[in-house]
């Protein structure tokens, strides 16, 4: 989070992994709340696949976690280290082109430089790596457009970076003011991608022309106040769901004729959470607890553990 980047971060150690369900509706269902054991975890980011697996980036620890479908036990899939792999910001799935998109920060001088990489969606092997430009830049969140290009939010710099298929390196897609604090991301329709600012609590449209740059950028009126927002995943057209470390979960629903964006809360209440992700009519959204790593009186403090929650999805 955009707070983590004015202070140096660390890696924290392996931790031994496996998940137990908190509490379940009917020992036949899904879980509706998920813990990681152990401490300073710090996921920041979910994504899954259609089957439901779930994939969460660890901040603390610098590896992906995945839960196979239906199940209540985590992998430690992608290890630290692999492929270069810093702190870990956002992460997502793309199976269309079977590549999990994977945003590593160098924090604390350590480590190869902030990129967004990729890695085998089966097997977890790493594939590429993309460097972004510029002494203060940070890897925040990713999203893939229908024709295949990936493009990542630079939350210090203000700029949405691009990558094309079969591209070796990141261009400019936007760079505006109205994206400073530019955090998480996800497309509407074909044409138009949003974003949203940690820092200025602004959600942001952006128009993306044939070439896959923005030729305009529109900042929409919101229902309500955002507090901090963060990651956002595409649920139809002009409807998305957007964690806030405030701790809401909401569905965002666009009138683009209007440039305004109603806001629906789905959970309330909860200690700040960074990432959102939904799979078979139910969203998952993370526990953070980002202000344990940054924030006066928690800072060094034990987090404790970390939940992932299920709440079901309203029909359209």
């Amino acid at each position: 989070m955009p707070r983590l980047h004015c202070a140096a971060r660390s890696i924290f150690g392996l931790f031994s992994i496996a998940l137990v369900i908190g509490f379940s509706v009917h020992a036949a269902d899904a879980p509706t709340v998920i813990t990681l054991p152990g401490t300073r975890v710090f996921p920041e980011s979910i994504t899954s696949l259609k089957d439901g697996t779930l994939i969460i980036g660890s901040l603390g620890h610098g590896n992906v976690l995945r839960i196979a479908p239906g199940k209540t036990e985590a992998e430690e899939w992608i290890k630290p280290g692999t492929g270069g792999l810093n702190s870990i910001l956002g992460v997502l799935a793309d199976e269309k082109d079977s590549l999990l998109w994977v945003c590593s920060n160098k924090f604390e001088d350590k480590g190869e430089a902030t990129a967004v990489k990729t890695f085998d969606l089966k097997t977890g092997a790493p594939k590429n790596s993309y460097p972004l430009s510029g002494a203060k830049a940070v890897c925040n969140d990713i999203a893939i457009s229908d024709n295949g290009i990936a493009y990542i939010s630079d939350t210090e710099q203000a700029i949405i970076f691009m990558v094309k298929p079969g591209g070796t390196a990141l261009e400019e897609a936007a760079k505006d003011p109205l994206l400073a604090g530019a955090d998480g991301l996800a497309f509407g329709d074909k044409t138009t991608l949003y974003v949203n600012s940690f820092t200025t609590n602004k959600f942001v449209r952006l128009d993306i022309g044939p070439n896959g740059k923005a030729t305009k950028v529109v900042e929409l009126k919101t229902s309500r106040t955002l507090g901090r927002p963060d990651g956002m995943r595409t649920l139809g057209k002009d409807r998305l769901l957007m964690a806030e470390n405030a701790g809401v979960m909401s569905i965002v629903t666009i009138n683009a004729q209007k440039d305004a964006a109603q806001f629906q809360n789905l959970k309330e209440g909860l200690p700040e959470t960074p990432g959102v992700t939904a799979t078979k009519g139910m969203a998952w959204v993370l526990e953070g607890k980002l202000n344990y790593m940054d924030d006066g009186d928690h800072k060094g403090q034990d987090p404790g553990t970390f939940k992932i929650y299920a709440v079901p999805l309203p029909k359209p």
